[in-house]
């Protein structure tokens, strides 16, 4: 599954996870209806990585080559959405900047859309955040997300499931955005929305990414102020079509 996965990553592969969602074997979803169940489903089927990416100091439970789903059938897979079990690259370009720049997150109010591993938002913890949320729209992903806190000695985090893109947000200062620009549609939608957050509620906004295209063709693109760029180790250009670099932007819509 995972060797699709690695495949499809620059679209981020939006219609095969689509495809996982439709035809997963329902009688093997049945064996994990519980939050235990999933927390037991992640322990087997994921390894702790923390040396092979930009941010050897985090640890991560992910899926790797030695993994049994990495290469599994699509309807094996018990759960859509396997985003979580991967450390994207503008992901990781992103905690990378967090965690070398303390100040930009320490004392603020952060929210880590599209959170995944939850390597950014638990990256803000330890740098000093004064409150973060890691919002994503998979339940299998909150629940990584706090097994991931617990492998860095980080405490708990709050995880919201709701869909965040178009709502107000009053409560954050900032918003950290990696590997969110994968489809045009959802870069549009993204674009509008940060725009509000910003012009009428002050909020900062930073975006990882490696050069997807829905970023690079878009008209956000114009607005963005690059911070940093980190190059790639070999294993992550492999599995990213050979993108060998990826950035963090500051978004400001009076550029």
């Amino acid at each position: 599954m995972l060797g699709l996965l690695k495949q499809q990553s620059v679209s981020r592969v939006s219609t095969l996870v689509r495809a996982f969602g439709t035809n997963r074997n329902k009688c093997f979803l049945k064996c994990y209806d519980t939050d235990h169940d999933i927390r037991t489903f992640i322990l087997d089927n994921t390894e702790i990585v923390g040396g092979q990416n930009l941010t050897p100091e985090i640890k991560l439970r992910l899926f790797t080559p030695n993994c049994r789903f990495w290469h599994a059938r699509p309807e094996l897979w018990p759960f859509p959405d396997p985003f979580w079990a991967i450390y994207w690259p503008g992901g990781q370009a992103l905690t990378r900047y967090l965690l070398d720049n303390p100040r930009v997150s320490r004392g603020k109010r952060v929210l880590d859309l599209g959170s995944g591993c939850g390597a950014s938002a638990i990256a803000a913890k330890l740098c000093g955040a004064a409150h973060v949320v890691a919002n994503d729209i998979d339940t299998v992903a909150t629940i990584a997300i706090q097994m991931n806190c617990a492998l860095n000695a980080v405490e708990p985090l709050t995880c919201i499931t709701d869909n965040m893109i178009g709502s107000e947000l009053a409560d954050y200062d900032l918003i950290l955005l990696g590997d969110m620009f994968y489809e045009e549609d959802l870069a549009d939608r993204l674009h509008s929305w940060l725009d509000h957050c910003i012009k009428t509620h002050g909020t900062q906004v930073l975006i990882g990414d490696p050069g997807r295209a829905p970023l690079e063709g878009h008209r956000i693109k114009k607005l963005l102020r690059q911070l940093a760029q980190f190059e790639l180790n070999e294993s992550v250009r492999e599995e990213n079509y050979g993108l060998t670099c990826s950035t963090v932007w500051y978004y400001s819509p009076e550029l």
